[in-house]
Parts: structure tokens; sequence; C-alpha cells
């Protein structure tokens, strides 16, 4: 299984309502694709001050596989929403970090 990590640095500017439906058309297009496991997102709830690096919330998908997670990556709608993503983050895609690991 691959759990794909996301974690954002939204503009303040950018409204709560953006970020919601960021998130869920990310539901929608998961439920759609085989092999999506399951989508989870909201705020950074760590207690551990200044550890965040300004990541402040964030989303996590898990995948069967590598070969679903890569489908998803260049599925058009999920271009599309990133393209959402990273005209809303801090600097674009220096707002966004991502990491994949196989759990």
């Amino acid at each position: 299984m691959i759990r794909h990590c996301v974690f954002l640095r939204f503009r303040d500017e950018v409204p709560s309502s953006v970020r919601l439906s960021i998130y869920g058309d990310l539901e929608i297009l998961c439920a759609k694709l085989p092999g999506a496991l399951m989508i989870r997102s909201g705020p950074n709830v760590s207690p551990e001050e200044g550890m965040d690096k300004g990541y402040s919330e964030g989303f996590i998908l898990d995948f069967d596989d590598a070969a679903a997670r890569d489908a998803y990556l260049v599925h058009g709608e999920h271009q599309a929403i990133a393209g959402r993503i990273v005209s809303s983050t801090v600097d674009g895609t220096n707002g966004v970090f991502v990491f994949d690991m196989e759990v």
C-alpha cells in the first residue's frame, strides 16, 4: 500500500470555503479511482510548536499500490485540483510538501 501525504501552506487570504472545496473535490475524485482506498484531510493538530514549518493543513490518500497512485497523479481531474492547490498556497509549489511511503 502507498500512503500519499500532502501538507499545505495556504495563503492567509484563501477562504476556508475554497480549501474545503479542494478537499471535497479530492474526495469525489478518489471515490471514482480504482485502487484509491481512503482520503482524510484537515488541519495540523500537533502540539509540537514550530515543527510544522508553516504547513498548517493537508490530506492523506491511501492507494492499493504504486500503480494506483501513479494513475491518480496523471488523472486530468487530479491535475486540475493540483493547479488550484498550487495557486492557493504560499509561493506556489513551495507551499506544498508531498511525501509518499509504503505501508
